[in-house]
């Protein structure tokens, strides 16, 4: 018997919510903004494949490893996006120092003026946490 139109068997809901929450961890790391908006869509497909799974009798295993994976890369991801929004003065003017450093030196005197003022602005057990943002 096949599904209805629209809809998708219930065992490929709960990789659906895997694969995705995988993908937002992934993209978390690149692009932090897009790895929130990832993640909330991984999240609401784990949700919505744990009622399909138990109908069907299924191991909801996968779905709740999607929403638990997903969570996480969400909390990630928001925390970066937020970390990027509050220092967003600071790095725009470290891109403007890196276009015009033309030697490595330079390019380690603009990046000592972004962490110089990276500290000023955040709490310094932030940056102890942080690894203290090592080029």
């Amino acid at each position: 018997m096949q599904a209805p139109a629209g809809q998708q068997p219930a065992d490929s809901a709960g990789r659906r919510a895997i694969w995705l929450s995988i993908a937002a961890l992934a993209m978390t790391f690149m692009l932090p903004l897009a790895g929130l908006v990832m993640a909330a869509f991984a999240l609401m497909a784990g949700i919505r494949a744990l009622p399909r799974l138990r109908e069907a009798g299924l191991p909801t295993g996968t779905a709740i490893g999607g929403i638990a994976v997903s969570a996480v890369a969400l909390a990630l991801s928001a925390l970066a996006t937020a970390l990027q929004l509050y220092l967003m003065d600071e790095y725009s003017a470290y891109q403007e120092c890196m276009k015009g450093a033309g030697t490595v030196s330079a390019q380690g005197e603009c990046f000592a003026a972004f962490r110089d003022a990276a500290q000023r602005k955040l709490p310094s057990d932030v940056l102890d946490v942080l690894g203290a943002v090592q080029p």
